[in-house]
């Protein structure tokens, strides 16, 4: 019984030690996977394959040349020292020493177009990453910004050199590190301790040199003040801020924001970087007594004759070419290159994570038939933030036009959010013809519908493709504009920028005509809900009211919903909602709101005090 005890142990003891040696390999595969460097090597190949097994092949040759050069140079001082024929050794050191010239160059190109290479790939992997998940909370999230920033503005030299210079010094580190380990190899055919104790103390000063250029720049005081400093260099080179920054006389207040902050930036790494007094002395005095050793027993092994001229002079110079252990390796370049990789790559998952939508497989054509409803609806923009909507529950019957009016901070811009299904709602649900929205996919919804926002893009196109970014024919485009009161504007294939040949300008006013263009040219082709969120807030009164009317008769038949501070506006809706801290306070028509006396007949009155009772329709609602 005992034997047979002892017989069954044994092999769950060697198991448990197999799974234990399995795990601790495994753990130690994953922390290495985690690295930001290994991370960073691990991409090269996806940026350019072939440019990528060239850059390393390089680097173990470069690294190996001097190694082979100290060994060629031994050989010579031999055969000079013996009266033998120079030919062989002169050529072997000629050869190599312009194959390393040749090679350095060389090296440096190969790494200069695989940064430009891997640059391109990481612009394709953000600009997927941002314009690919369907929604654009993403793009919002306090907790991806930081990444975002750090990943978009690698190629701008604020976090490090672009990613062509970049490689070019990781390549640098590499082969001195190969350089080092070669020389090293050297020294062991000598003595094998001689090259481990070498070996060690270039490493151990290496070590201190990479403690001093490596920092964490993922921590929130160094992230935010690149933030800042990526926002006022923004300011200062681009062109719309450029009149406001001259008017108001900034532009010093902008430099001194840029100089800050990256100041801020360059004392967080001395202080995390900077090298201390002890280790530093140890080093010294560790390298000192090692070559010091070294060269003294290679000096006695010399004079018993243990070594002739032509050894001494190879491991002579293997010592001291050892020295690039210290100098190689993974330099300063390499931690803020991999940071942006590293970043990137976080974006991505984060960003596919937080910006996605829910899609069913239900079609959209046609809806709605019956109506728009947002059922006991809230929304907060951040888990624990404050409740944006709360409980809004609303109906828009179909072809209908609804007016939503509020203070800011209402709501008012989030709800026009959920109902083009950039966000969903956090509680309740937005439905159209009483199926939820998420049952649809987001693209199909998003084609039935069609919107003028506030912040709307002037895009530095042709005046054709401002007004129909998919595509549409001249006339359904000429009767767009000429709705919108756009007509004779400039060329439909002029570009809408100063910049570019033959390209024109547009003032404010007119710009809001061509956005509103775009939503009429959008009804004609078929889109059902439109969303008007201050369409006409550029337009002078008479403009806006001429605008409008077009706007809802050829809209006439679409579920509409418009927000707006302006009354000339607002009181042409079928009805008006007044939000109120997330809720809905009021709801009716015009007529009906003011002989409530409430909450909207006081916005009305205080507008009409303001500006006159003769031209209540000119205020602005406050």
């Amino acid at each position: 019984m005992t034997t047979a005890i002892a017989v069954d142990k044994r092999p769950r003891a060697v198991g448990h030690v197999e799974r234990n040696g399995g795990d601790a390999v495994r753990s130690l595969l994953e922390r290495i996977g985690r690295r930001e460097e290994w991370q960073f090597f691990t991409v090269l190949p996806k940026a350019h394959k072939p440019l990528a097994a060239a850059w390393w092949a390089l680097v173990v040759l470069r690294g190996v040349l001097p190694a082979i050069f100290a060994v060629a140079v031994g050989w010579l001082v031999g055969v000079v020292t013996a009266g033998g024929p120079l030919t062989g050794p002169l050529v072997v050191l000629g050869v190599v020493f312009v194959v390393m010239q040749v090679l350095a160059p060389v090296h440096s190109q190969v790494g200069a177009n695989l940064g430009d290479r891997l640059a391109s790939w990481m612009n394709d992997r953000l600009l997927a990453a941002t314009v690919e998940p369907a929604g654009m909370a993403h793009l919002e999230s306090p907790e991806l910004t930081d990444d975002l920033t750090t990943a978009r503005d690698f190629e701008l030299g604020l976090s490090g050199p672009p990613m062509s210079l970049s490689l070019g010094f990781i390549a640098g580190g590499l082969v001195q590190l190969a350089t080092g380990v070669g020389q090293v190899l050297v020294i062991g055919a000598y003595h094998w301790w001689a090259a481990l104790l070498v070996g060690t103390a270039w490493a151990s000063t290496h070590w201190l040199l990479r403690n001093s250029t490596v920092w964490d720049r993922t921590t929130g005081e160094a992230q935010q003040a690149q933030r800042h400093a990526a926002y006022a260099y923004g300011l200062a080179v681009e062109a719309p801020p450029a009149k406001e920054i001259r008017l108001f006389g900034i532009a010093g207040w902008v430099v001194s924001r840029f100089t800050r902050h990256r100041r801020t930036l360059v004392e967080l790494r001395r202080r995390a970087t900077r090298l201390r007094r002890g280790p530093l002395l140890a080093a010294v005095v560790l390298l000192v007594a090692v070559n010091g050793s070294f060269f003294w027993l290679l000096a006695a092994d010399a004079a018993t004759g243990a070594l002739g001229p032509g050894q001494v002079a190879v491991y002579a110079q293997a010592a001291v070419g050892a020295s690039a252990l210290a100098f190689g390796g993974l330099n300063w370049a390499l931690p803020l290159a991999a940071g942006a990789t590293a970043a990137l790559l976080r974006v991505e998952r984060g960003m596919a994570e937080v910006g996605e939508l829910p899609g069913g497989g239900r079609a959209a054509d046609g809806l709605p038939v019956d109506g728009l409803r947002l059922r006991d609806v809230s929304f907060r923009y951040a888990s624990g933030g404050p409740a944006v909507l709360d409980g809004v529950d609303l109906t828009i019957p179909a072809g209908s036009s609804l007016a939503v009016v509020g203070v800011n901070g209402a709501g008012k811009t989030t709800l026009v959010k959920l109902l083009c299904r950039l966000y969903d709602p956090t509680g309740g649900a937005v439905e159209a013809d009483g199926v939820d929205l998420r049952e649809f996919d987001p693209a199909a919804w998003r084609r039935r519908v069609t919107a003028v926002f506030q912040d709307f893009i002037r895009y530095e196109l042709p005046l054709r493709d401002n007004v129909a970014p998919h595509g549409a024919t001249g006339a359904e485009i000429t009767s767009a504009l000429a709705l919108a009161g756009a007509d004779g504007l400039a060329d439909l294939d002029a570009v809408l920028a100063a910049g570019y040949d033959g390209g024109t300008d547009l003032s404010g006013g007119q710009w809001q005509r061509v956005a509103l263009a775009r939503v009429l040219c959008a009804v004609e082709r078929g889109a059902g809900v439109v969303v008007l969120d201050e369409p006409t807030a550029q337009l002078d009164v008479r403009g806006e009211t001429e605008v409008f009317d077009r706007v809802l008769d050829a809209t006439r038949g679409c579920t509409t919903v418009l927000i707006s501070h302006r009354f000339s506006t607002v009181r042409r809706a079928d009805r008006i909602c007044v939000l109120e801290h997330g809720r809905v306070a009021e709801l009716g028509t015009h007529d009906e709101l003011m002989a409530l006396g409430g909450r909207y007949r006081t916005l009305f009155d205080l507008q009409a005090h303001r500006f006159g009772e003769e031209e209540p329709d000119a205020v602005a609602l406050v």
